[in-house]
């Protein structure tokens, strides 16, 4: 399906599914400027609307309810993503509904989400721009999702057997404590690296270490 007809099922989708202000406050709510930012920014990148839910009902420290345009729910985390435009969220805010917007990520941020603000002229006139802070905020996430689905519970072993040493990784160290030989080992070890949670470090002509990048303490 091209975006207009994936846009269009996603909308019938989420109203099938709600009633009431849930319901009213989709239709009165997705209009242009999210709809555009979709086409624009969330399209381009990945061909789908998978996990996103518009017009998304979260509360506050206080219980009152609050719609987020909308919230990305994948499997490894909350996103919230905002399309502001200028007139209604900066020129018409009093000094009051500005600490209260401030207030609200905070308190959002404590409670587990990532959120995101693109302004309405940006997602408009300069969705490269979008795109760009976009792949910044998810693509470790994206990453790191992916990278776990795709470990072997071997060379998550081996990945512990790392961390554990509080020093380089050996090939006899895996050696040694799987009782594998040496060809199982280096299996291992070159799988890790090939998905970049090991690196590799060499001391002499035949001595090779081996330490965990970053990226991979989140799988541990």
């Amino acid at each position: 399906m091209n975006f207009e007809q994936s846009h269009q099922a996603f909308l019938d989708r989420h109203l099938a599914s709600r009633a009431g202000e849930r319901r009213g406050r989709l239709l009165r709510g997705h209009n242009y400027a999210e709809k555009l930012l979709l086409q624009n920014v969330w399209w381009p990148m990945f061909g789908n609307l998978e996990h996103l839910h518009p017009e998304y009902e979260i509360y506050d420290w206080n219980r009152k309810s609050q719609f987020l345009d909308f919230a990305f729910l994948p499997p490894f985390g909350r996103f919230g993503i905002e399309c502001d435009g200028f007139q209604s969220h900066v020129k018409d805010m009093d000094r009051e509904r500005f600490s209260y917007a401030l207030n609200r990520d905070t308190f959002l941020t404590g409670m587990g989400w990532k959120m995101i603000h693109f302004s309405f002229d940006d997602v408009q006139n300069r969705p490269e721009v979008c795109r760009m802070l976009l792949k910044l905020v998810l693509s470790p996430y994206l990453i790191r999702d992916k990278t776990a689905s795709s470990i072997s519970p071997s060379e998550r072993d081996v990945l512990r057997l790392a961390w554990s040493l509080g020093k380089p990784l050996r090939p006899k160290d895996v050696i040694d404590r799987y009782q594998v030989n040496y060809r199982t080992a280096h299996k291992w070890l070159q799988g890790l690296i090939d998905k970049g949670l090991l690196r590799s470090t060499s001391t002499g002509k035949y001595s090779c270490y081996y330490e965990v990048r970053e990226i991979a303490e989140s799988l541990l």
